[in-house]
């Protein structure tokens, strides 16, 4: 009998630490009916793609989720293939504070850094 095991498939997009504590910040603070974190790579900007975070209030069989010690991280099915390999931080200084992107596909960026091309 020939049994094969699956090695669990790496996630998509890897949490930074700092990311990590920035969603369980947000969902302390979250409207009740969140049941996690949602990344999306709407179209939109000059460059045709953009970042953006969101609460979700249900999960999607075609998303991924990734479990945080803060809360469910699940990133947009329709935009894992925009996102495999990059890593997510949240950084802060003394004049603005976001996520930021690490991400090996993105070919271009606009001059503001609103949005991303592959």
């Amino acid at each position: 009998m020939n049994v094969q095991t699956r090695r669990p498939r790496p996630a998509a997009i890897t949490l930074t630490a700092a990311a990590e504590a920035r969603i369980a910040e947000l969902m302390a603070k979250a409207p009740t009916d969140a049941i996690g974190v949602k990344l999306s790579t709407p179209r939109r900007g000059c460059s045709g793609l953009a970042y953006s975070v969101d609460y979700v209030t249900e999960a999607n069989a075609f998303d991924e989720r990734i479990d945080t010690p803060g809360g469910a991280f699940f990133v947009d099915g329709g935009s894992i293939l925009y996102l495999v390999g990059s890593s997510m931080d949240w950084v802060e200084d003394d004049f603005a504070a976001g996520f930021t992107f690490a991400n090996p596909n993105a070919k271009g960026a606009c001059g503001c850094g609103e949005s991303f091309t592959v």
